[in-house]
């Protein structure tokens, strides 16, 4: 691939990347109720199904998907019916009450976001001596909060949750297929060895979803978390992103 042909993807890739869509809203939710760190395992998981994509439409399998209308809708029902799922998962999802100990900690924490956002500290005591979670937890050891209301998180999630969810929301989107059997023969040169064109166009595509994704989506999501810090602004944040979800489903439903 030449270097202005290559120039050329990169900037496609950005404009793409930048399209609001279902990884998006899976990102900033993520960043939201989970914080900027951890939200990278949901980033990874959209990745993988990138390259699932990529290597369907490379092996020839993405003619067949697109071409037959049967295989279509049921990725397509099944991609909606997943989105939906997370939606009303999201719209029925319950905060769990922060302990005085982690309240405390949070407070300290509220400068350095990092240090709230991992979950793998080793286990400690706070000033009612309660216990913290154990080391290799998925529970959050602290949350902010705000000081004029009762303090909240959200319930807990693995990083293989996140990542595996990540997988689907991209992986179950036929639109993805269509949209890279068109894209990609742009950048491939047949007279040339296809797999190392294959090798960059993927690469380049990852490289830029997850500077986009990281970088922007959740990072501006992450700006946003301090809604999340009570009950009543964890609940609303709930509602807009399994409203959201809803309605990408919807739409994904009544794509030709």
């Amino acid at each position: 691939m030449s270097f202005s042909l290559w120039i050329t993807l990169l900037a496609a890739c950005f404009v793409i990347s930048f399209t609001p869509g279902a990884g998006a809203i899976n990102t900033m939710g993520n960043s939201l109720s989970h914080g900027f760190r951890r939200s990278i395992w949901g980033i990874l998981g959209q990745q993988a199904a990138l390259v699932v994509h990529i290597a369907i439409v490379a092996l020839g399998v993405g003619v067949l998907v697109a071409s037959s209308p049967v295989a279509f809708d049921v990725i397509r029902y099944a991609g909606a019916a997943y989105l939906v799922y997370l939606g009303v998962r999201q719209l029925l999802r319950r905060p769990v009450a922060v302990e005085p100990a982690e309240r405390a900690a949070a407070s300290e924490a509220a400068d350095a976001p990092e240090a709230s956002e991992s979950s793998e500290a080793s286990g400690s005591s706070g000033p009612s001596g309660t216990s913290r979670a154990s080391e290799g937890s998925e529970a959050f050891a602290t949350v902010e909060v705000a000081p004029d209301a009762a303090a909240v998180r959200p319930p807990a999630e693995s990083r293989w949750s996140m990542f595996r969810r990540g997988l689907w929301v991209n992986l179950l989107n036929p639109k993805a297929i269509v949209f890279f059997l068109a894209f990609l023969p742009q950048f491939i040169r047949p007279s040339l060895p296809l797999l190392p064109q294959y090798v960059v166009v993927a690469a380049t595509v990852v490289v830029v979803d997850v500077i986009v994704m990281w970088g922007f989506f959740a990072l501006a999501a992450h700006g946003m978390r301090r809604f999340t810090r009570s009950a009543r602004g964890q609940r609303i944040v709930d509602v807009v992103f399994g409203l959201l979800f809803i309605a990408v489903g919807v739409l994904l439903v009544f794509l030709h």
